[in-house]
């Protein structure tokens, strides 16, 4: 006799989290290490240039009675 057909949903589960945990977990494996990391100079930070707005803003309604 075999398992139960409830015991197979639990079974079927349980892989399914394992399958999942290990895709999840996969890429740390290949992500650089913080010593790897900790011999290159920082990064600077620029400024972002400044959005020129064509057209009229967008101004919501908040009040949709008053027009």
């Amino acid at each position: 006799m075999g398992p139960r057909q409830e015991d197979n949903g639990v079974l079927l589960l349980g892989v399914v989290a394992l399958i999942c945990s290990a895709i999840a977990l996969l890429p740390g494996l290949f992500a650089p290490t913080a010593s790897i990391a900790a011999g290159q100079p920082p990064a600077e930070m620029v400024s972002p240039s400044p959005v020129r707005v064509v057209g009229t803003p967008f101004v919501p309604n908040v009040n949709p009675r008053e027009r």
